[in-house]
C-alpha cells in the first residue's frame, strides 16, 4: 500500500484502485489547475492544486466509508469518486467554468464523457467499477452520492480546512474527524448523528467567513472576471476548439492568451497582477433586482452600453453581477431527538448567516485605473445604482 504525505491530514493511505487511478494522464494534470486560482493574487501562499484537494477528499472519504461498514463494491465506488470528482475542472477551475459552460453545456460534476474517452475509465474498469456508475457518484446521484457531493459532503470538508491552511486564515478550521465520524445512513441518506447540530453549524460558519474573506476577496473577483472575458475572446474567436481549452492547465491557458493579439494585453495583466480597479462596489440593497445574476449577454450588451456612456472602450468595462447567496448547508440532515431534520429548522443561526451571506453581496463594475471616474459616472446612470466610489 502507498503512502503519501498530505500537508493538511498527515498520511494518506491509497488502496490498489486510488493507485491506479493516480497514474493517469487526467489524475495528473490536476497537479498544474491550482485550487483557488486567482485567490494567489491575495494570499500568495495559496499555490495548493487540485491533485492535492482531491487526494485529501479520497482520504476523507475513506474514513467515512470504514466507519459506515459498508459492503466494499459501494465503498470502492464512493472512494474512486472522491478522488476523481475534480477530474472535469477546467483552467483555473470554477473561474474559466462559466465560458466552458456556455461553449460545451457541461458543468465540471458531469464526467462521464471523460471517463468514456481517457484512460481514466479503463483504470476504473481494470479495478471492476462500472465508471458510470462512479461518474453519477461525482454528480451527487446514486446510493450515498451526497457523501462526495451534497449538503455536508467531504468535498467541502476538505476545501475548507485546506484553503484556509495554504491562505494562512483562521476562518475555515473545522471539525472535519468529528463531522466524519458522526456520518450516519438514515432511510438511505447521509445524515450526522444526535447531538450535532453545532457540529453541522460550524461548517456553515466556516463557509461564510472563507466567502468574505477568501473566495468572494474583491481581488479574485476582478482577476476572474477578467479571465473569463480573455477566454470567452479565445473561444469565440476560434483560437481553441472548447473540448481543448477544457482540458489545459493554467499556465498553458496563459500561455495561449498571450500568443493571441486580443487578449495579451490580458493575459499581460494576470501575469503582473496589472489588474482592473473597482470603478462601482454596490450593496445588495442598492442594486435593482433586474440586475442580480444577469445572464451572460445582457451582462455584455450592459458592458457595451456603459463604455459608449462613459466613452471608452468596450474592453474597459467588466460587469460583474453575482447570484443571490445560498447556503447548501443549512440543508443538512442531523439527527434530533431520533428524527432526522434539516439543519435549517434546527439552527437558530441559519437565519442569521444568510443575512450574513447577503450582507457581504456586491454588485462590481470594473476597469482600468485610467478609465475608472468616467466608468462609475456612466454605471451609476446605466444600473440606476447610487455611483459612490469604490473602497
Amino acid at each position: 500500500m502507498t503512502t503519501i504525505k498530505d500537508s493538511v491530514h498527515d498520511y494518506i493511505e491509497l488502496g490498489p484502485v486510488a493507485e491506479a487511478l493516480l497514474d493517469t494522464a487526467p489524475m495528473q494534470r490536476l497537479r498544474y489547475v491550482r485550487q483557488l486560482s486567482t485567490v494567489q493574487l491575495v494570499y500568495p501562499s495559496a499555490n495548493h492544486t487540485r491533485f492535492e484537494h482531491s487526494l485529501g477528499v479520497y482520504h476523507l472519504a475513506s474514513n467515512a466509508v470504514d466507519q459506515l461498514d459498508l459492503e466494499s463494491s459501494l465503498a470502492d465506488r464512493l472512494r474512486a469518486a472522491a478522488l476523481v470528482h475534480d477530474v472535469g475542472h477546467g483552467p483555473f477551475g470554477h473561474q474559466t467554468e462559466p465560458a466552458i459552460e456556455r461553449h460545451l453545456g457541461r458543468h465540471h460534476d458531469e464526467i462521464e464523457w471523460l471517463l468514456a474517452e481517457t484512460e481514466l475509465g479503463t483504470a476504473l474498469e481494470e479495478q471492476g467499477l462500472d465508471p458510470a456508475a462512479v461518474a453519477a457518484t461525482v454528480d451527487g446521484r446514486g446510493p450515498l452520492g451526497d457523501l462526495v457531493s451534497g449538503a455536508l459532503d467531504v468535498d467541502r470538508m476538505d476545501y475548507l480546512v485546506r484553503d484556509a491552511h495554504h491562505t494562512g486564515v483562521p476562518y475555515g478550521t473545522i471539525d472535519h474527524a468529528r463531522l466524519v465520524r458522526a456520518f450516519r445512513i438514515v432511510d438511505g441518506e447521509l445524515a450526522l448523528a444526535d447531538g450535532n447540530v453545532a457540529t453541522a453549524e460550524s461548517a456553515l460558519i466556516a463557509r461564510t467567513l472563507m466567502n468574505a474573506t477568501v473566495y468572494r476577496h474583491h481581488v479574485s473577483r476582478i482577476a476572474g472576471s477578467m479571465l473569463d472575458r480573455a477566454s470567452e475572446r479565445l473561444l469565440a474567436d476560434g483560437v481553441l476548439a472548447p473540448e481543448s481549452f477544457a482540458r489545459l492547465t493554467d499556465d498553458e491557458l496563459l500561455a495561449t492568451l498571450a500568443d493571441h493579439e486580443p487578449t495579451a494585453d490580458l493575459a499581460r495583466r494576470l501575469r503582473e497582477r496589472s489588474l482592473y480597479k473597482r470603478a462601482l462596489w454596490a450593496r445588495r440593497d442598492a442594486v435593482p433586482d433586474r440586475f442580480v445574476e444577469i445572464e451572460y449577454d445582457r451582462t455584455r450588451d450592459l458592458e457595451r452600453e456603459i463604455a459608449s456612456e462613459a466613452g471608452v472602450a468596450p474592453s474597459a468595462v467588466i460587469l460583474d453581477s453575482p447570484g443571490d447567496p445560498s447556503s447548501p448547508e443549512s440543508k443538512a440532515r442531523v439527527v434530533v431527538d431520533g428524527e432526522p431534520r434539516r439543519l435549517e429548522t434546527r439552527s437558530s443561526l441559519v437565519a442569521g448567516l444568510d443575512a450574513c451571506a447577503r450582507e457581504i453581496w456586491r454588485l462590481g463594475v470594473y476597469a482600468p485605473p485610467v478609465d475608472l471616474d468616467a466608468v462609475r459616472e456612466a454605471a451609476a446612470t446605466v444600473l440606476d445604482v447610487d455611483g459612490d466610489p469604490a473602497p
